[in-house]
Parts: structure tokens; sequence; C-alpha cells
């Protein structure tokens, strides 16, 4: 089975050239080709949704209004892009724009705006995100380009999950870091201005651009931790600032004035306002469930899905709360729920495939995770297909589903780690030992070695000689072991050699080794 999504092959990216930014006129190194930047927006569109919360399925009436809206502002946008706007069933306040012109915008934004020109002030601001490059710039700038990490991490969206939000895998990493980018001050600055203006083309009022960063600006100052730290305000500081430049910038295009849109925002909405209670209910519930609260947690889930009946992410929650209190035969019954109302989200999938595992219905589970890893590779689906695996002695798929989880920080992380180590110490003992020369008083080479997984490690052989300066054995080689002693997890012990003496600490840097042999305990 394969997972990773496509990833552009980096030494691609880097065929620079000299260009004008499609915006601003300036001249600039593009290292990312246009084919490339829609290729990555493409490839990174669907999981980078999937692990924001999903779309929001529950009305569609917001989307199909983004989607206008987006659509005439995109017509008067500098840069001709295949531009896509959607809705995400999250609600942090929240916008983004991956290259090559996808944009997202969460529900918890859309309940804060007042009206259309507000809508389109950020929607234009991401667009300029987009045809301005400023995402292409960083990947050319190697700001994104940490793929040697194992793992990011990602917020599942609305509902918890932590666990379940935790991305595995390094074509899920670059849509990670894309989405977690943070712009400069100038980058922000200029999305404003060039925004603006086309928010003026399209014929909106630019006093929407002002009160938005007024919004803004208020959230932050009045919120608390958890609301100051937003995805929004980490990637998009607000400021008195940018309030005073979009006032500025107003007043140069020729001041307030235009289409604000007002009732056909408040028409367009009306649904997802409506249902505020509904979500302000399952918030509630999250919170009690955090707190161990279940019985709480789980009254509070009911009150939301009776004002919301439709919501699957009420249902996905319900789910878990049975989850943690160990009853995965009801939480099934609500994951079941979940699928049916949004067949496309990763999250009750997975969960349901977990609950199937539990109850021992194995032949049932591994559709669903298979199907989860499709739409969003997780630590907890690859350490659930990982033990199909292992139990039917696939020990090769296992230790590869077992390295995709192993480098969560979760519980399905560490499980993950400790059955890879199980299975593929014996095999590869030199990737969990970490081994050092020492020489002691009298110049003999010791070996430190260092026991780097999270289980006892015993029987460990290792050949050891030192080398001339042509690379031939000097001296040795030899074995030596622990023999039946124990290298207790993340702790080292100190084996002896015959070679030497040695006159000086030099030699050091000729002494060879191998790790021939360990097993866990």
């Amino acid at each position: 089975m394969k997972f990773r999504r496509g990833l552009l092959p980096i030494a691609v990216l880097f065929l620079a050239g000299c260009a004008a930014n499609p915006v601003t006129g300036k001249k600039e190194l593009h290292m990312v080709s246009e084919t490339q930047e829609i290729q990555i927006g493409q490839q990174q569109y669907a999981p980078g949704r999937q692990s924001q919360g999903g779309d929001y399925m529950t009305d569609a009436a917001p989307t199909q209004y983004v989607q206008q809206v987006g659509a005439r502002l995109a017509a008067v946008a500098d840069r001709p892009l295949p531009y896509e706007f959607v809705v995400l069933n999250n609600g942090e306040l929240n916008a983004w724009a991956l290259p090559g012109g996808k944009i997202a915008i969460n529900r918890g934004l859309l309940m804060e705006l007042n009206n259309e020109a507000e809508l389109a002030a950020v929607l234009s601001h991401e667009i300029v995100h987009a045809a301005a490059r400023h995402g292409a710039q960083q990947l050319e700038q190697g700001q994104l380009m940490q793929i040697g990490a194992a793992v990011a991490t990602v917020a599942a969206g609305a509902y918890g999950g932590s666990d379940v939000g935790q991305m595995v895998g390094q074509g899920a990493m670059l849509g990670a870091q894309l989405l977690q980018a943070k712009y400069g001050r100038d980058d922000e600055l200029e999305a404003d201005t060039y925004g603006m203006q086309y928010m003026k083309r399209a014929g909106y009022d630019l006093q929407a651009a002002v009160s938005l960063q007024e919004l803004f600006l208020r959230k932050f100052e009045t919120g608390k931790g958890e609301d100051r730290g937003s995805s929004l305000f980490a990637s998009h500081p607000p400021s008195a600032q940018r309030v005073a430049a979009n006032k500025s910038t107003m007043m140069n295009l020729g001041g307030p004035g235009g289409d604000l849109g007002s009732d056909r925002y408040a028409s367009a909405m009306a649904g997802l306002k409506k249902s505020a209670p509904a979500y302000a209910k399952a918030d509630e519930a999250l919170e009690l469930a955090r707190k161990k609260d279940f019985s709480a947690a789980r009254s509070r889930v009911d009150e939301a899905i009776r004002l919301l009946p439709r919501e699957a992410r009420f249902h996905g929650l319900r789910g878990e709360i049975a989850m943690a209190t160990k009853d995965p035969k009801a939480a099934l019954g609500d994951f079941d729920k979940a699928q049916q109302l949004d067949p496309g989200y990763f999250k009750p999938i997975v969960q349901a495939g977990m609950a199937q595992y539990e109850l021992g219905n194995k032949a049932a589970a591994e559709p669903l995770l298979t199907r989860s890893m499709q739409l969003l590779p997780t630590a907890p689906a690859a350490y659930y297909l990982g033990r199909l695996h292992e139990e039917r002695n696939d020990t090769g798929e296992a230790v590869k589903l077992y390295k995709l989880a192993a480098g969560s920080q979760s519980q399905y992380g560490a499980e993950a780690l400790s059955r890879l180590t199980r299975l593929d110490l014996p095999q590869n003992p030199q990737a969990y030992l970490a081994v050092q020369p020492q020489i002691d008083n009298q110049g003999r080479v010791w070996l430190t070695v260092g026991n780097r997984t999270t289980v006892p490690v015993t029987q460990v052989n290792i050949v050891v000689g030192v080398v001339d300066a042509s690379g031939r054995m000097a001296y040795g080689p030899e074995r030596v072991g622990t023999g039946r002693d124990v290298i207790p997890p993340q702790k080292a012990v100190n084996l002896q050699t015959s070679l030497g003496p040695f006159q000086s600490t030099e030699v050091l840097r000729f002494v060879k080794w191998q790790v021939e042999h360990a097993q866990v305990q």
C-alpha cells in the first residue's frame, strides 16, 4: 500500500529565472515556475482542507456564495490562475491561500463578518498572497523546505482528537508548512494594498477593508490566550499600523463608497449564523471532554445534535466521547452517522476503523483505515494498519506503517515506535544503537553504546577495528558485546576492547565499527 501523496521533486523547483512579479511589477528571481505553483496547490489543497476540519457540508449556501464573491474578485486580479474557493468546517477565525490560487475560509470567520464587502476584503487579501507569489517566495527562500523532518502536526479542526490530527509523511508535510506559513510585514501590507485595489475594481466599498482590520485588532487585543494564538493572528498579525495603512489606501483610491452587500451577506449566511448556538454547545462539550467530564460532555453534544442534527461533526464528537469511555460499539454508530452526513471527511472514517478494530472486526477495520489514509495520512490509521499487517506476519509492510506513525507525538506514535523497534531492530540494529569510541587513561579503546529506543536491548555484538590512513585494517577487527546484560531504554553502557594502547586521541578518527547483532529483551 502506498499512501504518500505526490510531492514535486525538490531539485525541479530550483530552475531559476528572473521575471517581474505579476502583481507588483518588481524584478524577482523565480525558482518556482507558475506550472509548479499550480501543481503544488492542487496536490496540497485536498489534504490541507482535510487537516483543517474538512469542507463545510451542512449548508451549501455559504460555500456557493463565497465562490461567487471569489470569482468576482478573481476576474479583476492581476494574475489569471485557476482560483478555487471553499468554506471549511472550522470554528477558528482564519483564511488561507496555497500557491496557484487555492483559497479557503473558515465558517468561524464567516460568522464574524458583517457584509459582503468584508468578505471581499478577506478573499482579495488571500488572492494577492497567491497572485503575488508570496507562498512560492517562501519556498524559494528555503523557509518551508524542512523536508528532512519526519512528521508535521496540524490541527484536525473543530471538535477534538489531536491524536487523529497527527499528520505523517513528507508529502503531507509540505502542505502543513504552507498552511502554517507566517507572512512577513511587507507581504501583509502588500496583500492589504493590492487586495483593496481588487475590491475597488470589483465595485466594493473600501471602508470594509478598514472595518475588517479593526475587527481583527479588537479580537486580538481583547481575546484570551487561545484566541490570541489563533492561526489567523499567527499568519496574519493585526496591528494599528495595518488599520492606518488601509485608511490611507482607501483615501488614495477615492475614499469610502461602493457596494457593501449587507443584505446579500445576511441572506447567504442566515442558516450559518442561526446554527451558532449549536456550535457553542459542541464547543462546551469538547471543553468538558478535555476535563474528563464525559457525562456532561455527552449531554452538551446531544443538545447540539438536537439543534442541528445534520452536522456530521457533532455525531463524530459524540463517538469520540464514547471511545473515551471505552464503548466502541456505541461509538461506531455515531461514526457511521457522521460518515453518512459527510462521506468525504477522513476523521470519522479513521475513527470507525479504530472502533471496528477494538471490537475485533478486523476485516471491517482495514478498508476504513486504508480509505482514511488516502484522504489524510495519520498516525492512528498507520498504527492500526501496522497492527493488522503484523498480525498476518507481513513484517515488511508493518515496519513501513509503524515508521510512518512513529514520529507522531501521541500515544499512537509511542506505541508504533515500540512495535517498530521489536520488529526492525534485529534486522537493522545499527539504526537503533548509538556507538561512540572513547580512549581511557591507558590509551585503550572503549565503545560507549547507547540505546536510542524505548525498549530494553540485549545481546549486542559489535565488530570494531582501527584502520590506517588508506582505510586498511591496522588493528583488529575484534568482536565485543553485552552478552546477556541489558541496555535499558535511553541508557548507555561502555564496552572495553583490546585495541591499543595508543598515544593520542587522534586515533579515534580511525576507529570503525559495525553493529552485528542486537535483540529486544
